[in-house]
């Protein structure tokens, strides 16, 4: 009996052991993601070449990510439509493309409190905008 009792309790800690491990894994790989995001550069395109349609982008930094569809017409952003936005604590930052189309820039203010969020989403419209160029 004591046998089998040592056998459980070295599988359980076994399992425990790479929990742990595969734990601390991930939280590191999510706070070097959230790290990069800071320094995230958002730069504006030049859409006066750009087609009237509707172009998508993505971008994605674990463990958030956006997808967006964005409307240009008569080389003007008219709509953007955030198909996906995989957050956290960030769904603040769905304003963020009704910014967009108000001011015609990607340079909006982050939303306090959801700036990762922010950023992500205005990448995923950088991306879109930068497909409308190809």
């Amino acid at each position: 009996m004591k046998k089998k009792l040592k056998t459980i309790l070295g599988i359980f800690l076994g399992i425990l052991v790479v929990a742990i491990i595969g734990a601390y894994l991930g939280f590191k790989t999510i706070e070097s993601n959230l790290n990069k995001l800071k320094d995230l550069k958002i730069s504006n395109v030049d859409i006066s070449n750009a087609a009237d349609r509707t172009y998508t982008g993505s971008f994605q930094a674990f463990p958030i990510a956006a997808e967006v569809k964005v409307t240009i017409k008569n080389h003007k952003i008219t709509g953007i439509e955030l198909v996906k936005h995989r957050t956290g604590q960030g769904a603040p930052a769905e304003i963020i493309p009704d910014k967009v189309v108000e001011t015609q820039t990607l340079e909006v203010d982050a939303v306090t409190g959801a700036t990762y969020s922010s950023k992500v989403i205005l990448k995923a419209i950088e991306n879109a905008l930068n497909n409308a160029n190809k």
